[in-house]
């Protein structure tokens, strides 16, 4: 899905694949980031740990406003972006938890560009290199998802209620990852 950051004057591409199967992860970024066009930043994350499209939105906006004001910790946007996703500080352990693995079948991606085109253009190229349909339903949150983003992120059973009170447990944990993204922020 194509999604304007008018305060960024940005465009986000927000998708998922299913049955990807990488073999090697570094030879297929390689490919990726020959193909790219370099007026956009991708970022691939593993699906099983993405609590919908909004745990991606508000990661790149994160990001944005990181090099906007001058506290990105990575050079890259795409980098910055999977920090935030994340929520670590460090991008070793960022990348340890949400980047892609050789063994997984399901990958999330996120395209940031200013113009609208070459983003979807490198959506296009993506999809032709996976040799597959985009398919957003990775990105929905279902009981087993719920159960290992929980884990991952070290949410307890006590904060997920706290915030589920009078919403549902699929938007309370959406919120709590978003919660932990922004205090990110705060952290040096």
């Amino acid at each position: 899905m194509l999604k304007p950051v008018e305060e960024f004057g940005k465009h986000l591409v927000i998708s998922g694949f299913r049955e990807t199967h990488v073999k090697d992860v570094g030879a297929f970024l390689k490919t990726i980031c020959s193909e790219e066009p370099s007026a956009v930043e991708i970022q691939l994350f593993n699906a099983h740990l993405v609590a919908t499209w909004q745990h991606l939105y508000f990661a790149a906006l994160n990001a944005l406003t990181a090099f906007k004001n001058r506290e990105n910790v990575s050079k890259s946007l795409a980098m910055e972006t999977m920090r935030y996703a994340s929520a670590q500080r460090q991008i070793r352990k960022a990348i340890e938890l949400l980047g892609i693995k050789p063994q997984l079948s399901d990958i999330a991606i996120l395209i940031i560009g200013e113009n609208p085109e070459a983003v979807m253009s490198a959506f296009s190229q993506i999809s032709r290199i996976f040799k597959t349909k985009p398919d957003e339903t990775v990105l929905e949150l279902t009981s087993q998802k719920m159960r290992q983003i929980k884990k991952a992120f070290e949410f307890s059973d006590i904060e997920l209620e706290v915030v589920a009170n009078e919403k549902d447990v699929k938007n309370a944990l959406v919120e709590l990852i978003i919660e932990r993204m922004a205090l990110l922020t705060t952290q040096r």
